[in-house]
């Protein structure tokens, strides 16, 4: 992985986090929480994804088809790690989970 393949997937997986976070306003984590658990999820889950889907893995170059499938992925999958940690918080802590 490049470091610009890594940092389209940790600001893809922020985006995700919060965007999540502002369509389903019961899992919202604060900005802060949103960016850092949707940029792990888009990094993590991206990385993982390569593992299972080898075309998603960069080989060496960024061209634009990697980046892309790095961004879409990244936003992704940081949105649904956002959504489960947000979902575990409210259901640890009593909160309506619709």
């Amino acid at each position: 992985m490049s470091a610009l393949g890594l940092v389209v997937e940790l600001v893809a997986g922020a985006i995700g986090g919060n965007g999540v976070a502002s369509v389903a306003k019961n899992l919202n984590l604060g900005t802060l929480g949103n960016s850092l658990v949707g940029a792990i999820g888009g990094a993590a889950g991206t990385s993982f994804l390569g593992i299972i889907i080898p075309a998603l893995e960069n080989v060496g170059h960024a061209d634009i088809g990697t980046l892309a499938s790095q961004a879409v992925g990244g936003g992704v999958l940081g949105a649904v790690l956002t959504a489960i940690v947000a979902a575990i918080r409210n259901a640890s802590s009593g909160a309506p989970a619709a």
